[in-house]
């Protein structure tokens, strides 16, 4: 460590997991261990510069550290921010990752496991569930990396924090180019939303209903209207600033979605463009199609 404190050479690469109860903290924190992730659990914020000075005296032997942070109170909150800001002072750059999910989704899986809410008191489970997202409001807002659990299964929560950090000395961004339905409600860890509505919709074409975007036929159909490929190159245009914005902030993980009605036509072909539009060496693009299927 050198003599102002902080990192003397390459610094300990540090996340700072949190979120709501029962979106995953603990699913993400196993996968991040799965990768070489040393990862210490409920750390006190107060602890995590000196954990993470710890790891830089290691000579290497720790040089990946996550620390999960259960944020129930304003004291911790109000902790948690001291400890970024000196840890960015110092050198360090913190990635904050964020696991979310909706009141339902909290509210269906505390009462599978017949647990109440830790900030649940003797009122109702969401009663619970609200006390704590306003308590998170700020750091939900701030965080570096969001991550919706809604509609995640454990395996599908592990694979997806598995796109997040398992890319090693490639594309320095992640860009999830993700599909949806806006019937099932826009995805909670979007950072840029596009509507796809404004295209005439093939599920009202008898031969190309039962299809998908992801078939030639519906996607010739989309792209050939008025303004499709007019907006996709708009679109590719529009990233460029964003993305180098992007990555001299150190965003590593970004997410753009794309929707329509159902998920099923004109947000798929458009997001399986702009996915192969988008990919370059500084950029790596994941396409998820969230609602495919769902009908």
């Amino acid at each position: 460590m050198s003599d102002t404190g902080g990192p003397a050479n390459a610094p300990t690469d540090v996340v700072v997991l949190t979120g709501m109860s029962g979106a995953g903290r603990s699913t993400a924190a196993n996968v991040l261990e799965d990768l070489g992730w040393y990862v210490v659990d409920n750390l006190p914020p107060q602890m995590i510069l000196p954990m993470a000075e710890l790891a830089e005296h290691s000579r290497g032997g720790v040089s990946q550290l996550a620390v999960v942070v259960d944020v129930r109170s304003r004291t911790f909150f109000t902790a948690l921010r001291e400890a970024l800001q000196t840890l960015r002072s110092r050198g360090w750059k913190p990635n904050v990752v964020f696991v979310d999910a909706t009141d339902e989704a909290l509210v269906r899986r505390f009462e599978s496991v017949r647990r109440p809410h830790p900030l649940q008191g003797h009122g109702r489970l969401l009663d619970g569930i609200t006390r704590e997202r306003t308590l998170l409001g700020d750091l939900r807002s701030e965080a570096d990396i969001l991550i919706d659990t809604s509609g995640l299964n454990v395996h599908q929560l592990s694979a997806k924090v598995s796109q997040v950090f398992a890319i090693e000395g490639g594309p320095r961004l992640r860009l999830a180019v993700m599909s949806f339905g806006f019937k099932y409600g826009i995805p909670l860890d979007a950072d840029l939303v596009f509507d796809m509505r404004f295209l005439p919709n093939p599920f009202w074409v008898p031969e190309l209903r039962s299809q998908t975007g992801k078939d030639a036929p519906v996607a010739d159909y989309v792209m050939s209207q008025p303004g499709a490929k007019e907006f996709v190159d708009r679109v590719v245009d529009l990233m460029d600033p964003v993305v180098l914005g992007y990555l001299r902030e150190g965003r590593r993980y970004v997410t753009l979605a794309v929707g329509c009605t159902g998920g099923k036509h004109r947000s798929v072909a458009v997001a399986e463009a702009l996915a192969a539009r988008l990919s370059s060496d500084e950029v790596a693009t994941i396409l998820v199609h969230r609602d495919l299927g769902r009908e």
